[in-house]
């Protein structure tokens, strides 16, 4: 009897560590370490923007080389040495600072269990004016991949305890040759495998340096609210 006591218990505190261990973020550290003693440490980001969302069947933007992926839009208003992009599914809010972007896609699914192995790019367009970021422009766009990370062992474990979630930094810190200069960017995310992407996100985004004016939306109309620009004149 003792012995059945025991193993439910140390059944119900592994449930409850497990859940606890994969709704848990912490610190977003950048490429700039500093050591004390033994001990190397990141230095943290000075400027994090968080953005919750679900990623569900049919909402894909585009297929690409089988995959469905989806979008987030970013406005990068200055020149940065260093973005760091990191994403985690399901999504935690624990730990999470402001200032946190909430979709009306995540209230709706706010409860869900929905999980995905992400897989994420930043990716950088061919728009440097705040006036040209509209639909058109968009659509019409030249995007270049920058960098792309899957599995990042720095991210917490996914329910499943697979290091799934992913995490990469770009930018003058890192040596790319490539200068993050003012302008607009996305983060295209899917899943490893090929199929339906389902589950609730957390995305943030990461500078060492103060980006005021920094804008993150699934939509270009959501966008262009965000970066205080008149509503788009529909044709």
């Amino acid at each position: 009897m003792k012995k059945l006591i025991f193993v439910t218990a140390t059944f119900l505190f592994s449930l409850l560590y497990f859940h606890a261990d994969a709704q848990k973020i912490g610190t977003f550290g950048s490429s700039v370490t500093e050591s004390a003693g033994p001990v190397t440490i990141r230095i943290p980001y000075h400027d994090v923007i968080s953005y919750l969302g679900y990623a569900a069947e049919g909402t894909e933007d585009e297929t690409r080389d089988g995959k469905k992926f989806y979008y987030l839009y970013v406005w990068i208003p200055a020149y940065a040495p260093e973005l760091g992009v990191r994403m985690m599914s399901p999504a935690a809010k624990e730990g999470v600072k402001e200032p946190i972007i909430v979709s009306e896609a995540y209230k709706e699914h706010e409860d869900s269990k929905d999980f995905f192995d992400t897989y994420i790019t930043l990716e950088r367009s061919d728009i440097f004016n705040p006036e040209d970021v509209t639909e058109e422009n968009v659509n019409g766009a030249n995007w270049i991949i920058l960098d792309s990370n899957d599995d990042s062992r720095e991210m917490p474990k996914q329910p499943n305890r697979k290091k799934y979630n992913s995490l990469l930094r770009y930018g003058n810190l890192t040596g790319s040759s490539e200068a993050l200069i003012v302008g607009l960017y996305r983060i295209g995310f899917t899943s490893y495998k090929k199929g339906d992407v389902k589950g609730t996100f957390l995305a943030q985004i990461g500078s060492p340096v103060k980006l005021d004016g920094v804008a993150i939306a699934k939509t270009i109309e959501e966008l262009r609210k965000q970066m205080n620009l008149p509503e788009e004149e529909k044709k």
